[in-house]
């Protein structure tokens, strides 16, 4: 499957934005997504990840109740809907996919998006 994320840019603290993820390839459905994100000279970290079904949804605590995600099979896109953003949430954010459960490790996603920046100022 290849994964193509969109919708990063600049924002002021406070902001929102959604980013997009836009999947093409092999059935979108079947597998779980998830978004990572990394900031300059730190490691990729988990934000969020989603069931092939969207009923299960699992966020990093930190980020619990300011970024949300979702998906919609029909549009093979997955979403990540960030409110409240501060200049600590300022990293590249990749989107990413696999064919098995939820995991917050990056090395069990097989597929990787190219990334999309997103910058907060203060």
């Amino acid at each position: 499957v290849q994964l193509q994320a969109s919708g990063g840019g600049l924002v002021q603290a406070g902001g929102s934005l959604r980013l997009s993820c836009a999947a093409s390839g092999r059935t979108f459905s079947a597998y779980t997504l998830a978004w990572f994100r990394q900031a300059p000279g730190k490691e990729r970290e988990f934000v969020a990840a989603i069931t092939w079904s969207g009923d299960t949804a699992y966020s990093a605590d930190s980020m619990k109740g300011r970024f949300t995600i979702s998906r919609d099979n029909a549009e093979n896109t997955v979403y990540l809907q960030m409110i409240s953003l501060e200049p600590e949430d300022t990293a590249v954010y990749y989107c990413a996919a696999r064919s098995l459960s939820i995991s917050s490790q990056s090395s069990r996603y097989s597929y990787w998006g190219q990334g999309t920046q997103v910058t907060v100022s203060s």
